[in-house]
């Protein structure tokens, strides 16, 4: 069963990784020429013609897509119109930077929010659940943007204790962390806080407390851990989040990831650049959930009997 199981879901992954695929060189396809955008201003028609042939831009757009895709198949992403080099060598760059950012805000996001959570839904209704929920409501509200640029202001430009952008050490990844995190904290704590009153409200936790355990061991050992499924599930969606609130968040700070790759070869109009560092990104958000369904496993023994 488990062998069937893995099959399946590569299937899945395999088809999904197609679907991205074929929309992002869609995408890219009907969002302008870009040939018209890298020839010289004193290019020829001839020589617009010929370098568009050169380039392959002239066949039909499924012709261009089964080359793209025999390509894929053997792992070339292609190359960089505007770069001249390997997508894959530009990505396998700026990878560690992205995933640095992401990595380090879902750690901070999660261990931050779980004690938070925990410790608002043991005190429901009081004052301090009152305070906590209010301030996630509010770090829902901001845009990832804004708190950025307002976190520079304070702590780059006013008090000079980090960086203003850029990829320099630990300091630098202080700020966009907390900007990239900061929704994510506020979510978890409340997801946290709603699936762990619903698990202390069932006749199994009653029944721990009438048999004389403490308080800690029937949180701990029986509600906690039943009330983590939802959050697994969000974490693990989460991690496809961070992944794309990293494009605004790295161009915001400067920092030299893959999201500011994209953005700069959208603008530039690159797109086998864009559709490898699309593809890129969706195969790390799908192996993450393939990690979290089997993070059920172990977690629910229900779900490994399903």
């Amino acid at each position: 069963m488990a062998i069937q199981f893995v099959l399946r879901r590569m299937l899945h992954t395999i088809v999904v990784l197609f679907a991205v695929s074929l929309l992002a060189f869609c995408l890219t396809f009907i969002a302008g020429d870009p040939v018209t955008l890298m020839a010289g201003e004193n290019w020829t028609p001839e020589e617009v013609t010929e370098f568009r042939h050169r380039l392959g831009l002239d066949r039909p757009w499924y012709e261009q897509y089964g080359s793209y895709i025999a390509r894929l198949v053997t792992g070339d992403l292609g190359t960089s119109l505007r770069q001249q080099r390997p997508v894959f060598d530009l990505i396998t760059e700026r990878l560690p930077a992205t995933l640095e950012l992401t990595l380090s805000a879902l750690v901070l996001s999660t261990f931050i929010a779980f004690p938070i959570g925990v410790l608002s839904a043991t005190r429901r209704n009081s004052l301090l659940d009152q305070l906590v929920m209010g301030l996630a409501v509010l770090a829902q509200a901001m845009p990832v943007f804004w708190l950025g640029i307002m976190l520079i202001l304070i702590f780059s430009v006013g008090l000079r204790w980090t960086p203003v952008g850029g990829r320099t050490g630990a300091v630098s990844l202080v700020l966009p962390v907390l900007s990239l995190s900061a929704l994510y904290i506020a979510r978890n704590a409340r997801l946290v806080r709603s699936s762990l009153l619903e698990v202390l409200a069932e006749d199994y936790v009653r029944t721990a407390r009438a048999k004389g355990l403490n308080e800690q061991s029937v949180l701990y050992r029986h509600a906690l851990r039943n009330a983590l499924i939802p959050v697994v599930t969000m974490i693990g969606l989460q991690f496809g989040h961070l992944l794309g609130g990293a494009v605004i968040t790295e161009t915001v700070f400067a920092w030299p990831g893959v999201g500011r790759l994209i953005v700069q070869s959208v603008l530039s109009r690159d797109p086998p650049l864009v559709q490898g560092a699309v593809i890129i990104i969706a195969g790390f958000v799908v192996f993450v959930n393939l990690v979290v369904d089997f993070v059920y496993g172990w977690i629910d023994p229900r779900a490994r009997i399903a």
